[in-house]
């Protein structure tokens, strides 16, 4: 018996596993591209990845999800498609569901081997493509950027900088640029992975997470959307949580009482510590509670407390029983009598993946 039937494997859906798995017209690289604005880029786009995929000999395929948009956007796809057979293919939602919804979408459609995401623009040197792939064909599972230098204003790559800098003392990995989406990665990465709201832009931290080989490479910043300045409030409300959210799935997803306990458990500290010294006071002054409304609000905050507690022993009861069905690793590789692991691992020492 091997290690991967000793140990429990997760459970996927079987519409996902099907849905991801390579299509009977398997080729090398689907190209998604996510269309959020009627005024996209989609001919320069589609024209710069297909003369450089055609000139690195490789199949490929452009999949265009337009997010509720038409236009002028809309307009040039259809003569993609009729320029390309074969080739380009759109998909148009009848609403906007988000940039997430859209890769999704796009996905489930791709047949590549090797899945390419870009932005509606032309954000970065299509030849960077080339390099992204041959860091895939070197033992690389997934590819983020690293744009540098980076061309936009100075005051956006400042708050770009801490965004990612926040990011990397959470997370303990090296990314520099977690804000392009100029990516590219293997098709085995979508089995492990789900994305939804905004957890697109933590593809690679997602990844990292699971176990897969996460590459950065540096690549040349040719133009960037956007104005210059701060964003409104809303914006950096949203990043906050975001990074919230990624602080949970990264440290506690299969531990939730280890975060719920820790904050509730600080709440029933306080609330007591309050409600304790009050309790002293009405016994050896005679001090009335009802005089106190400090009172009321210890004794909320410790009933709150308790209730967070309770919520992380739900978590854990639910880890528990879909214990089974999780799994903390990915097995890369199985040695037996038949390999032979001195071999393999002076095949890793040569292309072992690099951070540029």
């Amino acid at each position: 018996m091997t290690l991967e039937q000793e140990r429990p494997q997760p459970q996927r859906s079987e519409a996902r596993r099907a849905a991801l798995s390579p299509q009977p017209n398997v080729i090398d690289v689907s190209v998604i591209v996510p269309i959020t604005m009627p005024g996209a880029h989609v001919r320069q786009v589609v024209e710069s990845m297909a003369r450089e995929l055609e000139r690195l000999e490789r199949s490929w395929e452009c999949i265009l999800v337009f997010d509720g948009v038409r236009g002028k956007a809309w307009a040039e796809a259809a003569e993609l498609v009729q320029r390309f057979p074969d080739k380009v293919r759109s998909i148009g939602f009848q609403q906007s569901f988000g940039e997430s919804v859209c890769l999704s979408g796009g996905f489930e459609q791709a047949r590549g081997r090797i899945i390419v995401t870009t932005p509606q623009y032309v954000q970065v040197d299509p030849w960077e493509l080339g390099r992204m792939l041959a860091e895939l064909e070197a033992g690389a599972d997934f590819v983020t950027p690293w744009r540098s230098p980076r061309i936009d204003p100075r005051l956006n790559r400042i708050q770009s900088a801490l965004f990612n800098w926040v990011m990397r003392r959470i997370i303990h990995a090296r990314f520099h640029d977690l804000n392009c989406y100029f990516r590219a990665f293997k098709r085995e990465v979508l089995e492990e992975l789900t994305i939804y709201g905004d957890m697109y832009r933590f593809l690679p931290v997602i990844a990292y997470r699971q176990g897969f080989k996460v590459v950065e490479t540096k690549v040349r910043h040719l133009q960037e959307w956007g104005g210059a300045g701060f964003f409104g409030l809303g914006v950096y409300v949203r990043r906050v949580l975001d990074i919230l959210g990624m602080v949970f799935l990264a440290k506690f997803t299969l531990k939730p009482l280890r975060f719920f306990g820790v904050l509730g458990g600080t709440l029933v500290v306080l609330g007591g510590s309050v409600l304790t010294y009050l309790f002293y006071l009405w016994l050896a002054k005679d001090e009335g509670l009802y005089q106190k409304p400090l009172f009321l609000v210890a004794l909320i905050i410790s009933v709150l407390g308790v209730q967070i507690i309770g919520f992380g022993l739900v978590g854990e009861i639910i880890i528990y029983t879909q214990a089974r069905n999780l799994r903390e690793y990915r097995v890369e590789r199985i040695w037996d009598s038949r390999t032979a692991p001195d071999a393999d691992a002076r095949n890793d020492d040569q292309h072992r993946p690099r951070s540029a």
